[in-house]
């Protein structure tokens, strides 16, 4: 799917979920990133690159993550995505 449509959002997006799944989060990561700077609207990106950080420890990384996309969603009017990331926020230890 990435190689017939390089530049869908959503399929960068499975790509960089199935990495995650994988447990290969350098992966997802970099994917994630790439994502976001082609598509900085896609607010989905952020609260899940957030969670990869979370899940290899590296929790100033999550907030950042988090805090760009709460922001974002907030541009674009995305309540429910700013909601979910103010509560994953809120949730970082």
């Amino acid at each position: 799917m990435v190689e017939q449509a390089p530049d869908d959002s959503r399929v960068r997006f499975m790509l960089a979920m199935e990495y995650s799944n994988s447990e290969k989060f350098a992966e997802a990561k970099q994917e994630f990133d790439s994502l976001i700077n082609r598509d900085p609207n896609y607010v989905s990106a952020y609260f899940m690159a957030g969670r990869v950080c979370e899940s290899v420890g590296d929790i100033a990384g999550a907030r950042g993550y988090l805090e760009q996309g709460i922001e974002t969603a907030r541009q674009i009017g995305d309540h429910h995505a700013e909601s979910e990331m103010q509560a994953a926020l809120d949730m970082l230890i």
